[in-house]
């Protein structure tokens, strides 16, 4: 979520005021490490793991743009604690989700020499992969008075599903390396390897409306130098 406006230190956004903070949407894909951060992130957190690399699609899809594919926000799981009175909206409920179709592919090297299509690895939407709304998100985050101004990015953090083949990550899909996934010429992933390129895509789409892409986000693994 890009950010639009500025709001002065020490004062917080409205929930109902908040989406006029977003300026737009695109994907954002924070690269870990997990070999790393497995070491690390206790006691110290995820910083090696995660300080290396974020790649993001290459335009901003407005609000404006996605004012259509605005949705109700799916009711809360049984037993899940109740709002704080902050974060809770009436309008935001009716129309504060959005509906964006998500997709995560990956090809590997060899798949590419003979010409293979990339490898869907995941299908999800975004309605069912958050817990917050964009405008939950914004307004917690300058809830203790943090100054937020035009051009800062805010990531949601991993958007998985709850069905199978809807993770967001490959560390959920392979729960952890136990179950490898099988690619083209018999190769096996559980973890990204050298010239694998990884790409998530997002379209939304509504009937009666054009559906519009993201663009892509994508990244190739690299030997270190």
């Amino acid at each position: 979520m890009w950010i639009a406006g500025d709001n002065d230190l020490g004062t917080a956004i409205p929930i109902d005021q908040a989406w006029d903070r977003i300026g737009g949407l695109s994907l954002l894909n924070d690269w870990s490490a997990r070999d790393i951060q497995a070491w690390e992130y206790q006691p110290l957190g995820p910083f090696l793991a995660k300080n290396f690399l974020t790649t993001v699609s290459p335009w901003v899809v407005t609000t404006e743009a996605l004012a259509p594919f605005r949705v109700a926000q799916p009711d809360r799981p049984d037993g899940d604690p109740a709002l704080l009175p902050y974060l809770s909206s009436v309008q935001d409920r009716i129309n504060g989700a959005l509906s964006i179709d998500l997709g995560i592919t990956v090809s590997t090297a060899a798949m590419r020499d003979d010409g293979l299509a990339p490898f869907r690895l995941a299908n999800g939407n975004s309605v069912e992969a958050m817990y917050w709304t964009p405008a939950q998100i914004v307004t917690h985050h300058a809830s203790g008075g943090c100054d937020l101004h035009a051009g800062d990015l805010l990531g949601t953090g991993t958007l998985s599903g709850p069905a199978k083949g809807s993770e967001g990550s490959l560390i959920e899909l392979t729960e952890v390396g136990k179950h490898p996934i099988s690619l083209p010429h018999g190769e096996m992933r559980t973890f990204l390897e050298d010239g694998d390129e990884l790409a998530l895509v997002a379209h939304a789409r509504r009937d009666g409306y054009r559906s519009i892409g993201f663009g892509p986000c994508t990244g190739r693994v690299v030997p270190a130098a």
